[in-house]
């Protein structure tokens, strides 16, 4: 009995391991987004969460040539990556700030979301990105 006992908890330890593995690697995966397509949204700041483990912005604002406002939720990396990658702040864009959003949308269309690709606040024209390889490109301020 006690050699079942220990082959049942073995089984669920392996299987709990394989199940978190999984879960991590789909978890960091940008298979969600259309990395080959870049759209824009021009709009106002609604929030910028700061959180770990990825930083998000929310704007509302026109897609495209679209005339119909819309609320899009963008993703970033962690906050100390932004940090490190040139600029990025908790303040750095803050709620009601007139933006442009470059970004990669989600490859289901039915979703108003995307991966931040450049954001520029209109007001001072600083410009950050979520790239950390594009802080390496020459002439991103």
């Amino acid at each position: 009995m006690q050699r079942v006992l220990a082959a049942i908890a073995g089984a669920a330890l392996i299987v709990g391991a394989f199940a978190a593995a999984e879960r991590a690697s789909a978890h960091h995966s940008a298979s969600m987004y259309d990395h080959a397509k870049t759209l824009t949204i021009r709009g106002k700041v609604v929030e910028l969460r700061w959180v770990n483990p990825h930083v998000s912005l929310t704007v509302m604002g026109l897609v495209g040539g679209s005339t119909r406002e819309e609320e899009w939720v963008m993703e970033m990396t962690s906050p100390g990556n932004l940090v490190r990658s040139g600029g990025w702040s908790r303040n750095a864009v803050k709620t009601g700030d007139d933006v442009t959003v470059e970004f990669s949308p989600l490859r289901d269309a039915t979703l108003r979301g995307g991966a931040l690709k450049k954001i520029t606040v209109l007001a001072s024209g600083k410009s950050y990105t979520a790239n950390l390889r594009a802080q390496e490109m020459p002439g991103l301020e």
